[in-house]
């Protein structure tokens, strides 16, 4: 049975859900630069965190 960091439904399905977390708390939360801030640091998870989790396995 293959590890979880093996599937690529886990490199790419949990950066997403964290994404979709942070904008949508960014975006109920929060005004001005910092909503800003909050979409590009979901931005960057959904972007750099697979490529972690691919050298991870």
């Amino acid at each position: 049975m293959p590890s979880m960091l093996e599937r690529p439904v886990f490199h790419y399905g949990i950066p997403l859900v964290n994404a979709v977390i942070v904008a949508v708390i960014g975006f109920t939360v929060f005004s001005g630069v910092a909503r800003l801030f909050a979409f590009a640091l979901a931005g960057v998870e959904v972007v750099v965190v697979p490529q972690i989790l691919k050298r991870a396995a």
